[in-house]
């Protein structure tokens, strides 16, 4: 069965302040989407929101996935149920690899799932990190590393295209993926993102700019302004948006500006 995220009139609040405002999406296994907007109209607060972060409140609207309202688990049950989020700003964790970390994920899901599962053992784990290493065209030395620890800006993204990859989620969310790139490791994380991307994993790509969509190709784009989505299409709509900035939607659509 395909695996679909569906987002009914979500209204969520931060400290009392309204920032989304009836936002309606629905993002299907298979498809990538891009949801494009200006600073501040909410496109992160979606994010965090669907992964379950303490600071946002849902005050009206569902989140549907794989059939079960999401808004009623807690962000772990999310992640074992399916969705993932690659953060804009990933955090370091000195003294922890990456190996490592994937590892404690890997079976901190299996055990949740079974309390009896001894965890994945070392060998089968080194096995499936070097296959999907390889899949992303990545060294292995890159494992041994502390996890984002003094990585430049494209190793912490690659870092978490390697956690997809591994973790193997159905509904993948990418927060700004581009933010702080420079045009060789967009590139790279964009290589790793149509690797995974395919009938096994819808993807929505989160971003202010068209560049990143020079190398992940959409199937559908959407504009959020000022806490919903006021416009949806193909991917003509995002170079229509590079050719004519965000002045020509704000115009269209006064009263959500």
């Amino acid at each position: 069965m395909t695996a679909v995220l569906e987002i009914r009139n979500l209204h969520v609040s931060v400290e009392d302040k309204p920032i989304l405002k009836g936002l309606d999406l629905t993002v299907k296994q298979g498809e990538v989407h891009a949801l494009m907007g200006p600073n501040g109209t909410g496109k992160s607060t979606l994010a965090y929101t669907l992964m379950g972060h303490p600071n946002y409140t849902v005050t009206a609207g569902q989140v549907i996935f794989k059939g079960v309202e999401l808004l009623e688990l807690e962000p772990d049950e999310r992640s074992r149920l399916g969705l993932f989020l690659a953060f804009q700003y990933p955090v370091a964790i000195p003294g922890v690899s990456v190996a490592n970390f994937l590892r404690t994920a890997i079976n901190a899901r299996r055990r949740a799932a079974n309390p009896e599962d001894k965890g994945i053992s070392i060998p089968e784990f080194r096995k499936l990190l070097k296959s999907k290493m390889d899949l992303l065209q990545m060294p292995h030395d890159f494992a041994g590393r502390y996890l984002n620890d003094g990585f430049s800006g494209g190793e912490k993204k690659r870092a978490e295209i390697l956690q997809m990859a591994t973790l193997e989620p159905e509904i993948a969310i990418l927060d700004e993926t581009d933010s702080g790139l420079d045009i060789d490791a967009l590139r790279i994380v964009a290589s790793g993102v149509n690797t995974l991307a395919g009938p096994g994993l819808g993807v929505l790509v989160i971003t202010h700019y068209q560049r990143i969509l020079n190398y992940i190709k959409p199937h559908f784009v959407h504009i959020m302004l000022n806490g919903r989505i006021v416009e949806s299409g193909g991917a003509d709509l995002a170079l229509h948006l590079e050719e004519h900035g965000y002045d020509w939607v704000r115009e269209k659509h006064e009263e959500s500006a």
